[in-house]
This record gives C-alpha cells, sequence and structure tokens, in this order.
C-alpha cells in the first residue's frame, strides 16, 4: 500500500507571516522538513500542500514537489485532505511544516501500526512529559490513553488531574503522563470522512481537531515515541533552532 505524506504550509501565519520561507542556514524552513520527511523508510512520496505560489516555487526550486490547495481551509487537516483526494495512497501521513528537525525514524514509528492492523484508522505519537511548565502550559497538548495504547482523551489542560493533596512535582515523577505529537496518519478514505464531519463540542472548546475522531466514536492510535520535536511557530523558535542546529553539528 503506497504511503504518501502531506507537509500543510500555509503563507500567512498570524504569529510568524511567511514562515515556511523563512531562512534557516542558507535554507527555507520548509525544506529543511521536506528533506527530513524524505528520509523516513516507510513513505513513498511527499508533497507540500501550500496555499501561496511563493511556497510552491521555493519548494520546485529545491527539487521537491508542491500542490496549491483552496486558500479557504480552515485547518492543515483539510488542505492535506484535498491532497489526498486527488491521490491514489492508502495510508497519509500529516506532517506540521514547521518542524525543521523533524527524526524521520517518528513519521516510520507513526506509519507501522496502520500497516500491522487493517483496523485502525487513524494513529499520532506521544512521548513522555518530563518538565512541570510543559505540564502546565496549554501550548503543549496532554494525552491520555487506555491499556492499548488507544487515546481516552486529548487536552491543553493537565491530565490525568490530581486528586487533593497530591503535589504536581511528585505526581510527573511518580507516574508516566504524555505530551501530544502532531504527527498524524490516516486511512485515506477515513481521513476524507473526517473533515467532513461537522466540528465538535469539545474539538471547539480545547482547539484540537483530533477530538473530532473521538466525539464520533472513532479511535486514534498513540504510539510512544522517545525523539522530540522543536516547533517553529515565531521568530524566536527559528533563532533557537539555529543554535539547536549549530550545535547538533559540532
Amino acid at each position: 500500500m503506497k504511503i504518501t505524506a502531506v507537509i500543510p504550509a500555509r503563507y500567512g501565519s498570524t504569529r510568524f507571516p511567511g514562515k515556511p520561507l523563512a531562512d534557516l542556514r542558507g535554507k527555507p524552513l520548509i525544506q529543511w522538513v521536506y528533506e527530513g520527511v524524505k528520509k523516513a523508510k516507510r513513505v513513498d512520496r511527499v508533497v507540500v500542500a501550500t496555499d501561496d505560489r511563493r511556497i510552491l516555487t521555493a519548494v520546485r526550486d529545491f527539487g521537491g514537489e508542491a500542490i496549491i490547495t483552496s486558500w479557504r481551509h480552515r485547518s492543515g487537516t483539510d488542505r492535506v485532505a484535498q491532497v489526498a483526494e486527488g491521490l491514489r495512497s492508502g495510508i497519509i501521513v500529516n506532517v506540521q511544516g514547521d518542524e525543521p528537525m523533524i527524526n524521520p525514524r517518528m513519521i516510520d514509528e507513526a506509519v507501522l501500526p496502520l500497516q500491522k492492523d487493517r483496523t485502525i484508522k487513524m494513529a499520532t505519537l506521544k512521548s513522555r512529559l518530563k518538565d512541570l511548565h510543559e505540564l502546565i502550559d496549554p501550548n503543549i497538548v496532554k494525552v491520555v490513553t487506555d491499556s492499548h495504547d488507544f487515546a481516552l482523551y486529548f487536552s491543553r489542560s493537565p491530565i490525568p488531574g490530581l486528586k487533593e493533596g497530591t503535589y504536581l512535582s511528585r505526581h510527573l515523577r511518580s507516574i508516566n503522563i504524555y505530551k501530544h505529537i502532531g504527527i498524524y496518519v490516516y486511512r485515506r478514505n477515513f481521513l476524507l470522512k473526517l473533515t467532513k464531519l461537522k466540528p465538535t463540542t469539545l474539538e471547539m472548546a480545547e482547539g484540537l481537531e483530533q477530538l473530532r475522531a473521538l466525539e464520533h466514536g472513532y479511535r486514534i492510535k498513540v504510539i510512544t515515541t522517545r525523539s522530540e520535536v522543536v516547533g517553529v511557530d515565531t521568530p524566536g523558535d527559528l533563532e533557537r533552532a539555529e543554535k539547536r542546529l549549530k550545535a547538533d553539528r559540532k
């Protein structure tokens, strides 16, 4: 079964306009992401889905593949789904376009469950949360799973909750608390179906699209990874990514 990774890349970011084209050590940010995804062993094809011809041109200039999508899309998932409509690939991977140091092993880890079990329609990743500040940071999404690693809930709030008298730092050390890593793998037909469903109450309350699947009764497999991602949301994040890349190459 063919597997295509789609990287949604929007030009008009609120906090960082033109982010996909921002220079990072001599290459546009989107090129770092593209080249990282290309190294995944389980991916056959990589496509950038963009609403802007400047990004389209930049991707094609470094030898990548890009497709123009509608500017009306409200989310990266909708952008990915538009590309998926024109693909024959049975599995679609949605990789965020702002993670220049993505480890290709993470993509392979997320894809594997769908290759092994045809009943699984959607999968994503989690990693052990070790930092107290991440636990209470609403920008860091937390996830709890059942004994078979299917998602029970995703939240911007600390989950699981703490009973009265429990010290937060001690709680963090004593049990496994996980943060969500936003790489998604879908069966193509399920992705197209999911994006046509109406947004749900919890999805809108938390601002988390993956809750739509849970609220409609679909299961999400959540694989534990030891790898981390470094997202770039602001120019300050780009500077930190620059320093980290420089340090990694010493």
